[in-house]
Protein backbone atom coordinates (compact mmCIF):
# COMPACT_ATOMS: atom_id res chain seq x y z
CA UNK A 1 0.00 0.00 0.00
CA UNK A 2 1.24 3.38 -0.84
CA UNK A 3 2.10 5.87 1.92
CA UNK A 4 -0.80 8.18 2.10
CA UNK A 5 -1.11 11.64 0.72
CA UNK A 6 -1.96 15.18 3.12
CA UNK A 7 -1.92 12.27 6.25
CA UNK A 8 -1.38 14.89 9.67
CA UNK A 9 -2.23 11.86 12.19
CA UNK A 10 0.98 12.21 13.96
CA UNK A 11 0.28 16.10 14.66
CA UNK A 12 0.04 16.74 18.13
CA UNK A 13 -0.14 19.93 20.43
CA UNK A 14 -0.91 20.02 23.88
CA UNK A 15 -3.30 22.10 25.87
CA UNK A 16 -1.73 23.85 29.14
CA UNK A 17 -4.50 26.45 29.82
CA UNK A 18 -6.11 26.80 33.54
CA UNK A 19 -9.61 24.83 33.66
CA UNK A 20 -13.05 25.41 33.98
CA UNK A 21 -15.05 24.72 37.07
CA UNK A 22 -18.50 25.82 37.38
CA UNK A 23 -17.83 27.41 40.10
CA UNK A 24 -15.44 29.43 38.11
CA UNK A 25 -18.67 30.96 35.87
CA UNK A 26 -21.70 32.90 35.87
CA UNK A 27 -25.62 31.84 36.28
CA UNK A 28 -25.64 34.04 33.26
CA UNK A 29 -24.45 33.31 29.67
CA UNK A 30 -24.33 36.45 28.50
CA UNK A 31 -22.66 37.60 31.12
CA UNK A 32 -20.13 34.64 31.22
CA UNK A 33 -19.63 35.11 27.67
CA UNK A 34 -18.81 38.92 27.97
CA UNK A 35 -16.10 37.49 30.14
CA UNK A 36 -14.52 35.40 27.83
CA UNK A 37 -14.69 37.78 25.13
CA UNK A 38 -13.12 40.86 26.91
CA UNK A 39 -10.04 38.73 27.40
CA UNK A 40 -10.30 37.57 23.71
CA UNK A 41 -10.36 41.29 22.79
CA UNK A 42 -7.52 41.58 25.32
CA UNK A 43 -5.31 38.86 23.07
CA UNK A 44 -6.43 39.48 20.05
CA UNK A 45 -8.52 42.38 19.23
CA UNK A 46 -8.42 42.53 15.19
CA UNK A 47 -9.48 38.95 15.28
CA UNK A 48 -12.05 38.23 18.43
CA UNK A 49 -14.95 39.49 16.72
CA UNK A 50 -14.33 36.31 13.69
CA UNK A 51 -17.00 33.97 14.36
CA UNK A 52 -18.14 30.57 11.89
CA UNK A 53 -21.60 30.84 11.36
CA UNK A 54 -23.35 27.58 10.18
CA UNK A 55 -26.79 27.63 8.61
CA UNK A 56 -28.80 24.89 7.14
CA UNK A 57 -31.27 25.51 3.91
CA UNK A 58 -34.67 23.28 3.91
CA UNK A 59 -33.53 20.20 2.53
CA UNK A 60 -30.92 19.90 5.74
CA UNK A 61 -27.52 20.75 3.32
CA UNK A 62 -25.05 23.20 5.77
CA UNK A 63 -23.13 25.57 5.07
CA UNK A 64 -20.74 27.58 7.12
CA UNK A 65 -18.59 30.84 6.65
CA UNK A 66 -16.59 33.15 8.96
CA UNK A 67 -18.33 36.07 9.54
CA UNK A 68 -18.01 39.26 11.93
CA UNK A 69 -19.83 40.14 14.95
CA UNK A 70 -21.02 43.61 15.34
CA UNK A 71 -23.00 43.87 18.62
CA UNK A 72 -24.23 41.59 21.13
CA UNK A 73 -26.40 42.23 24.06
CA UNK A 74 -28.97 40.30 26.40
CA UNK A 75 -31.35 39.89 22.73
CA UNK A 76 -28.78 38.15 20.95
CA UNK A 77 -25.60 38.08 18.81
CA UNK A 78 -25.60 40.22 15.47
CA UNK A 79 -23.81 40.99 11.87
CA UNK A 80 -24.59 42.27 8.75
CA UNK A 81 -25.11 40.79 5.18
CA UNK A 82 -26.78 40.89 1.73
CA UNK A 83 -30.28 39.25 2.27
CA UNK A 84 -30.38 37.17 -0.71
CA UNK A 85 -26.58 35.62 0.04
CA UNK A 86 -26.60 32.04 0.40
CA UNK A 87 -26.69 32.58 4.29
CA UNK A 88 -29.87 34.89 3.72
CA UNK A 89 -31.40 31.73 1.83
CA UNK A 90 -30.81 29.82 4.06
CA UNK A 91 -32.08 31.62 6.64
CA UNK A 92 -35.17 32.31 5.09
CA UNK A 93 -35.73 28.87 4.56
CA UNK A 94 -34.25 27.57 7.73
CA UNK A 95 -34.46 30.39 10.72
CA UNK A 96 -32.25 28.18 13.18
CA UNK A 97 -27.97 28.72 12.75
CA UNK A 98 -25.04 28.06 15.04
CA UNK A 99 -22.19 30.74 15.64
CA UNK A 100 -18.57 29.57 16.88
CA UNK A 101 -15.64 31.77 17.88
CA UNK A 102 -12.45 29.88 18.01
CA UNK A 103 -9.59 32.02 20.15
CA UNK A 104 -6.63 30.10 19.71
CA UNK A 105 -4.12 31.61 21.95
CA UNK A 106 -6.80 31.02 24.97
CA UNK A 107 -7.60 27.47 23.78
CA UNK A 108 -11.70 28.38 24.12
CA UNK A 109 -14.22 27.77 21.64
CA UNK A 110 -17.80 29.45 22.33
CA UNK A 111 -20.72 27.42 20.54
CA UNK A 112 -24.23 29.30 20.66
CA UNK A 113 -27.06 28.07 19.06
CA UNK A 114 -30.60 29.50 18.17
CA UNK A 115 -32.97 30.92 16.12
CA UNK A 116 -32.25 34.03 13.68
CA UNK A 117 -34.19 37.27 13.18
CA UNK A 118 -33.86 40.18 10.93
CA UNK A 119 -32.97 43.17 12.83
CA UNK A 120 -34.67 46.39 11.70
CA UNK A 121 -34.00 48.95 9.20
CA UNK A 122 -32.84 51.48 11.46
CA UNK A 123 -30.67 49.37 12.68
CA UNK A 124 -29.35 48.55 9.34
CA UNK A 125 -29.21 52.13 8.58
CA UNK A 126 -26.98 53.30 11.57
CA UNK A 127 -24.50 50.44 10.76
CA UNK A 128 -24.43 51.08 6.97
CA UNK A 129 -23.72 54.69 7.47
CA UNK A 130 -20.83 53.91 9.82
CA UNK A 131 -19.37 52.03 7.69
CA UNK A 132 -16.26 53.08 5.41
CA UNK A 133 -17.25 54.21 1.87
CA UNK A 134 -15.16 51.91 0.30
CA UNK A 135 -17.33 49.19 2.07
CA UNK A 136 -20.75 50.64 1.59
CA UNK A 137 -19.88 50.66 -2.10
CA UNK A 138 -18.90 47.40 -2.24
CA UNK A 139 -22.34 46.11 -0.48
CA UNK A 140 -24.23 48.36 -2.92
CA UNK A 141 -22.48 46.71 -6.24
CA UNK A 142 -21.92 43.32 -4.98
CA UNK A 143 -24.97 40.82 -5.65
CA UNK A 144 -23.36 38.32 -2.44
CA UNK A 145 -22.94 34.83 -3.54
CA UNK A 146 -24.41 35.41 -7.09
CA UNK A 147 -21.83 34.22 -10.18
CA UNK A 148 -20.21 37.64 -12.19
CA UNK A 149 -18.47 37.21 -15.64
CA UNK A 150 -15.09 38.83 -13.97
CA UNK A 151 -14.07 41.13 -11.55
CA UNK A 152 -13.19 43.73 -13.81
CA UNK A 153 -16.40 43.69 -14.08
CA UNK A 154 -17.26 43.81 -10.51
CA UNK A 155 -14.44 46.95 -9.91
CA UNK A 156 -16.30 48.98 -12.95
CA UNK A 157 -19.37 48.44 -11.09
CA UNK A 158 -17.64 50.23 -8.93
CA UNK A 159 -16.18 53.30 -10.93
CA UNK A 160 -19.74 53.79 -12.35
CA UNK A 161 -21.86 54.19 -8.81
CA UNK A 162 -19.11 56.51 -7.75
CA UNK A 163 -19.68 58.74 -10.59
CA UNK A 164 -23.28 58.32 -10.27
CA UNK A 165 -23.66 59.50 -6.53
CA UNK A 166 -20.77 62.34 -7.59
CA UNK A 167 -19.49 62.95 -3.90
CA UNK A 168 -23.36 62.07 -2.47
CA UNK A 169 -24.19 59.68 0.35
CA UNK A 170 -24.21 55.64 -0.93
CA UNK A 171 -27.71 54.26 -0.08
CA UNK A 172 -28.39 51.22 1.76
CA UNK A 173 -29.04 48.75 -1.08
CA UNK A 174 -32.47 47.03 0.51
CA UNK A 175 -30.90 43.79 0.17
CA UNK A 176 -28.45 44.45 2.76
CA UNK A 177 -29.19 44.29 6.47
CA UNK A 178 -28.58 42.64 9.82
CA UNK A 179 -29.38 39.67 11.98
CA UNK A 180 -29.73 38.53 15.34
CA UNK A 181 -29.03 35.01 16.81
CA UNK A 182 -31.27 35.15 19.74
CA UNK A 183 -29.75 32.01 21.89
CA UNK A 184 -31.34 28.59 23.15
CA UNK A 185 -27.77 27.22 23.69
CA UNK A 186 -24.63 27.89 24.63
CA UNK A 187 -20.94 25.97 25.03
CA UNK A 188 -18.26 26.92 26.27
CA UNK A 189 -15.10 24.87 25.90
CA UNK A 190 -11.48 25.34 27.65
CA UNK A 191 -8.83 23.20 26.01
CA UNK A 192 -7.12 20.91 28.73
CA UNK A 193 -3.97 18.48 29.16
CA UNK A 194 -4.55 15.12 27.64
CA UNK A 195 -7.32 15.97 25.62
CA UNK A 196 -9.62 15.86 28.97
CA UNK A 197 -11.24 19.45 28.23
CA UNK A 198 -13.77 21.14 30.29
CA UNK A 199 -17.32 21.51 28.45
CA UNK A 200 -20.12 23.71 30.54
CA UNK A 201 -23.53 24.17 28.26
CA UNK A 202 -26.18 26.27 29.18
CA UNK A 203 -29.56 25.11 27.63
CA UNK A 204 -32.79 27.51 27.85
CA UNK A 205 -35.67 25.43 29.89
CA UNK A 206 -38.28 27.59 30.63
CA UNK A 207 -37.34 30.73 31.21
CA UNK A 208 -33.99 29.87 33.32
CA UNK A 209 -30.66 28.21 32.30
CA UNK A 210 -29.59 25.14 33.08
CA UNK A 211 -26.04 24.66 33.19
CA UNK A 212 -24.49 21.16 32.82
CA UNK A 213 -20.73 19.57 32.10
CA UNK A 214 -20.66 17.72 29.14
CA UNK A 215 -18.07 15.07 28.59
CA UNK A 216 -14.90 15.92 26.23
Amino acid sequence: MSDKQGDYSDLRREYIAQGMTRADVSNDPFKQFATWFDVALEARPDDATSMVLATANASGQPSARIVLLKHFDSQGFAWYTDYESQKGNDLQQNPQAEILFYWYGLERQVRIQGRVEKLGEDEANLYFNKRPVGSQLSAAVSHQSHVIESRQVLEQRVVDLQQQLAGSAVPRPERWGGYRLVPTQFEFWQGRESRLHDRLRYQLSAGDWVIERLQP
